[in-house]
């Protein structure tokens, strides 16, 4: 990929305000499912989308545009103008105030073709285009989103958005989205009815765990790593880099593999080829046990209605010992993925469900654990506020422990996070790994290859 980038820009942030419903909404206290309230899911995740000039919307100011979207959505959509608040038991409920979402307008001395390439995960200059108010940092009592339109110097923009997690996936957010681009431009129009709905993913009565959840496992961390000072679970002095899979490099990747797993889905082969290099990266004793897990959909394990945009994904764990994972093929960790996906069914979804409210909601196993989520069909790519389709639209970046595919150009760009040595190691193994002609990188990271290979 090629790797533009326009420097130090300049960006001005008008006062943050908060755009409410249009019109008087219920005032109410909805439960979030036991799936939303998890120990793993109270965090934000940000999204970004950058948009192309379009002279048959010149007379519009996006950011106005997109706020009358926003309040016209409200009014459906209007759990996401209240507040989170925890009950007993650590529940939490939406406190549906009507008081509404945090939105933020900018101007930046930058046109997007000067952005180039900066623009995919991890988009270089994020700070400048998400905003997080500093006392909006928890989940508790503040904006559920916080969004910030930033017009650009061509006439195109950049909206960016930070969301409470507790209250929807990525799909949901998506949603709610379209409708704000829908809204904005007539706000008569027939919509999808959303659906709050989260008694689907709510315990039985009584709650049963039928099925293991090796995911969830409190895992005491022992000195095992021969290089303990990589350990991912210190945030502190990660390197972000991203690394863009096109065609070539799939295929490169699928030719790794037995006959009989060939015809593995993208995202399959790409968390094998993740898992198994970033082991390696990590220079682990090799009977330590590390694990991946998929975040995958239950749309199609569980009756979900058209219109859920509440959290609807589980994340079973595939595991290994780190030496059989660096040594074996590709297709070794692949199968076992496979075989961890092929755990979901409408029984597991229940039985992660029922051990949130046994156990307390815990935290999703960390130490040995990597996750990897698809954004790239999610839709993000295709939100049209009335500009047309974003240049590139899905997450900022990865965030500790996680990393996406996200669809970048014509291909998959997977940004991912380690500490610095680590990294150059990582950077080795999957440039070996895909290496019938030099991995598609930019070209001080092929710089950077060359002198590791």
């Amino acid at each position: 990929m090629a790797s533009n980038s326009c420097g130090a820009i300049s960006v001005r942030r008008s006062e943050a305000q908060v755009v409410a419903p249009a019109r008087a909404t219920p005032s109410e206290v909805k439960y979030l499912s036991d799936i939303d309230d998890q120990e793993g899911l109270r965090m934000r995740f940000s999204f970004i989308m950058f948009y192309e000039r379009d002279d048959a919307m010149k007379e519009f100011d996006p950011a106005m545009f997109i706020k009358r979207g926003i309040s016209e959505a409200l009014v459906h959509y209007y759990p996401l103008a209240g507040r989170v608040a925890e009950g007993p038991n650590k529940k939490l409920v939406v406190e549906c105030s009507g008081e509404g979402v945090m939105f933020v307008e900018a101007e930046a001395d930058v046109a997007l073709e000067e952005l180039g390439d900066s623009i995919g995960p991890p988009c270089l200059h994020r700070k400048h285009f998400v905003y997080e108010v500093p006392a909006s940092q928890g989940i508790l009592g503040s904006p559920l989103l916080l969004i910030q339109v930033t017009r650009l110097s061509c006439g195109g923009f950049v909206f960016a958005v930070c969301m409470n997690h507790v209250v929807c996936d990525s799909f949901g957010l998506v949603q709610f989205l379209n409708v704000v681009a829908t809204m904005a431009r007539d706000p008569h129009a027939a919509i999808q009815p959303p659906v709050w709905r989260r008694d689907i993913f709510s315990a039985r009565n009584p709650p049963r765990v039928t099925c293991t959840h090796h995911e969830y496992d409190n895992v005491v961390q022992h000195s095992t790593t021969t290089t303990s000072s990589h350990s991912t679970e210190n945030t502190e002095n990660l390197s972000h880099e991203s690394f863009f899979f096109g065609q070539k490099e799939i295929q490169t990747l699928r030719n790794h593999l037995p006959h009989n797993l060939r015809k593995c889905s993208t995202f399959e082969l790409l968390t094998a080829c993740l898992w198994k290099c970033r082991t390696m990266a990590l220079d682990l004793d090799p009977n330590e046990v590390v694990g991946v897990s998929s975040f995958v959909t239950t749309h199609g394990k569980v009756n979900v209605p058209k219109g859920y945009y509440g959290n609807a994904f589980v994340f079973p764990i595939a595991l290994s010992k780190a030496g059989l994972l660096c040594e074996k093929s590709l297709g070794y960790g692949l199968g076992l993925i496979r075989e961890a996906k092929g755990r979901m069914s409408e029984e597991y979804v229940r039985s992660v469900v029922d051990l949130m409210v046994l156990k307390g909601r815990p935290m999703h196993r960390t130490h040995g654990n990597f996750f990897v989520g698809d954004m790239s069909r999610v839709g993000f790519g295709e939100v049209d506020f009335g500009w047309g389709k974003p240049v590139y639209g899905g997450p900022v970046g990865a965030i500790p422990l996680v990393s996406y595919l996200a669809r970048f150009k014509d291909g998959i760009m997977v940004p991912i996070l380690l500490p610095e040595f680590p990294m150059k190691r990582f950077l080795r193994e999957v440039t070996k790994m895909t290496s019938e002609e030099e991995f598609n990188l930019s070209p001080d990271m092929k710089t950077r290859a060359r002198s590791m290979i």
